[in-house]
């Protein structure tokens, strides 16, 4: 009886295996024949899915319109800024250093390797400048507001005159890379103005300020003796290479307010004021700050004064 039992489990077990293998052939040829017309037939996913990318490239088509229509809008704001708005209030345009460099590549690896790669990542590269520059015109437009709160008391702080009684000028070293250094004898960037005059020639205060610092400076070296001025609104002046300073650091000077005297200290061969103006912490051609209270024809003769070579010192 036992036998019987035993041999009946034995065929059972040995029955279902064929059964298995029909099951696990049919799932497979199923699976084949369903790969087959995937590749091969147009099926209702497939159309779903391209009718997505579709879509997605429409999409990403408006997308990068409306960044092109954005920048547009930004660079006329801009172009107002530095034409209009910036030229009512008579100050530098704002600068940003780096502002419009663009991202290195890696920022964009993430989306490599896809089939629409190029599209995205053309996108990102215009949304990424579209913030540079709405960030560069946010803070220029910030300044401009305080500026136009504060108009009154700008206008005295801006340097606007000659630091110099211009009768007294004898020649005129302009600003900008010079040659050769007449006493370090390389090329060097020259920050300032050079007005040569008579030792002991009263300088001024260009602007309203605040007196940031007063340095004797070495002796033969640098700058010698100079006064650093303060006018706020981003403003600074420097007067070096003077004979004597009449201002401590702290005092508050008016436009016009004599602070020093004319001198040859520090790294120079002969008497003359070395003059910079500084606007948010980048040297500025302080020539065109003197043209706001010159005649054209006074201009004129400034630009026939200038000299491209000199043997006395430009810091």
């Amino acid at each position: 009886m036992s036998n019987t039992t035993t041999t009946s489990a034995g065929k059972v077990r040995i029955n279902r295996y064929p059964l298995l293998r029909k099951l696990l052939i049919g799932f497979i040829v199923i699976s084949l024949l369903n790969l087959i017309i995937s590749y091969c037939f147009y099926t209702p996913k497939l159309f779903s899915i391209d009718n997505q990318n579709r879509e997605l490239i429409i999409k990403y088509n408006i997308l990068q319109d409306r960044i092109r229509t954005l920048e547009s809008k930004i660079d006329d704001i801009h172009y107002r800024d530095i034409s209009v708005y910036r030229s009512l209030f008579s100050v530098d345009t704002l600068a940003i250093d780096g502002i419009y460099n663009p991202y290195p590549e890696s920022k964009y690896a993430a989306l490599q390797g896809d089939e629409y790669t190029s599209l995205m990542t053309s996108s990102w590269k215009s949304l990424d400048n579209l913030a540079r520059k709405t960030y560069a015109a946010s803070l220029s437009l910030d300044q401009l507001q305080i500026l136009a709160k504060n108009k009154e008391r700008m206008s005295f702080a801006i340097p606007a005159i000659w630091p110099i009684d211009r009768t007294q000028l004898e020649w005129f070293y302009s600003f900008g890379m010079r040659a050769k250094h007449p006493i370090y004898r390389t090329r060097k960037m020259h920050k300032g103005v050079d007005l040569s005059c008579k030792r002991g020639v009263p300088v001024y205060a260009t602007g309203d300020a605040i007196v940031e610092m007063t340095d004797k400076g070495l002796r033969r070296r640098g700058y010698g003796q100079q006064v650093l001025l303060n006018h706020e609104f981003g403003y600074q002046t420097r007067y070096a290479h003077l004979n004597k300073i009449y201002v401590k650091e702290g005092d508050r000077v008016s436009r016009g307010q004599l602070i020093g005297e004319v001198g040859s200290t520090g790294g120079s061969t002969g008497p003359h004021l070395h003059y910079e103006v500084i606007y948010m912490g980048r040297h500025v051609n302080p020539v065109n700050y003197f043209n706001r209270n010159m005649t054209s024809e006074e201009y004129k003769q400034l630009m026939e004064k200038m000299k491209t070579n000199t043997d006395l010192e430009i810091e």
